[in-house]
């Protein structure tokens, strides 16, 4: 017991002498994570789908508080036992997304961040999973929304940092290509761990 708790203080320790960035400096990081996804629509009910994400990202800061964070991942998105026509199934997006947000480090240390802006996403392949069906030419081939979330950085080196954050993202256009009723959403929540140099 007394081993777990020198472990926990020697934790916080480190995390408490994190250095933070400067005005002018970027920062290189890259992650791996869960992706919880489905989507929203009045007249459709679909289950989460489980996939992955995985990406790389530059961050520039403008202050010690303040910086624009650039992404590109992999993300699989898609739905579970959701009605697209007039049955249930399965469907697996794989996009490439690139968020552009603002993020706004706090904390004594400015270990937290928040991070909130735009994204888009580029449609990599589309697939009815049950019977592994290519369905690409029904969906659009962008998706764009907003991105927001929140995460704290812990310094294992002097120019590393390991991370981990949660993040969500909402649709705001219509993933179905020629849809003639209800506009159809993405909609994922993830978790992400990654190093930062």
């Amino acid at each position: 017991m007394n081993k777990f708790f020198t472990t926990l203080i020697a934790v916080f320790a480190i995390s408490a002498s994190a250095f933070s960035q400067t005005k002018g400096t970027n920062e290189v990081s890259v992650n791996v994570g869960y992706n919880a996804s489905t989507v929203t629509a009045s007249n459709l009910t679909a289950d989460y789908k489980s996939g992955f994400n995985a990406g790389i990202a530059v961050d520039h800061y403008f202050s010690d508080s303040w910086s624009i964070k650039v992404k590109a991942a992999y993300d699989q998105k898609g739905w579970a036992n959701g009605y697209f026509g007039s049955s249930a199934a399965d469907y697996k997006l794989d996009y490439v997304t690139v968020p552009v947000m603002a993020n706004w480090h706090f904390g004594r240390t400015k270990n937290w961040y928040l991070n909130f802006g735009p994204y888009i996403g580029f449609l990599l392949t589309a697939s009815e999973t049950s019977n592994g069906t290519d369905v690409k030419s029904v969906f659009s081939t962008t998706d764009a929304g907003l991105d927001v979330g929140i995460g704290i950085k812990f310094p294992v080196s002097n120019k590393a940092k390991f991370f981990i954050e949660l993040n969500g993202q909402g649709g705001i256009t219509d993933i179905n290509k020629s849809n003639t009723g209800t506009t159809i959403r993405n909609s994922v929540s993830n978790i992400n761990i990654g190093f930062a140099f």
